[in-house]
């Protein structure tokens, strides 16, 4: 199941530094970012063996997570708000702002045969 993590943030006079590193519960092995997006639905899949963290370092989105059992919606509205994904959650991101960047990691390099694309019938 999918589950909203806040990221560690040290905050003085001169800015914000938040952490990723130590925080997501897998070895990173990719990451890219989604940006200019209309209204268009992102992702509408779920994977065999990835994992992923999402999270909007600027602007903000929707992500829609459903395992088979248990369907939510959860907004990343700031950088320190981390969206981990199992495998089996279908996921899809829309309502983007128009400055919204979402950053996604990942723990597996990019490999077709792990997307399933089908939805839960739920």
């Amino acid at each position: 199941m999918a589950n909203l993590i806040i990221l560690t943030t040290h905050s003085d006079k001169r800015g914000n530094l938040t952490v990723i590193e130590k925080e997501i519960p897998f070895a990173i092995k990719r990451f890219f970012y989604i940006y200019g997006v209309d209204d268009s639905v992102r992702g509408g899949h779920r994977h065999h063996k990835t994992i992923q963290a999402a999270i909007c370092v600027h602007g903000s989105c929707i992500v829609s997570s459903n395992d088979g059992e248990t369907k939510n919606d959860f907004a990343l509205d700031h950088p320190n708000k981390c969206l981990i994904l199992q495998p089996n959650d279908f996921h899809t991101m829309h309502h983007f702002t128009p400055d919204a960047v979402l950053l996604v990691i990942a723990s597996e390099e990019f490999n077709q045969t792990d997307y399933i694309y089908e939805p839960y019938q739920n």
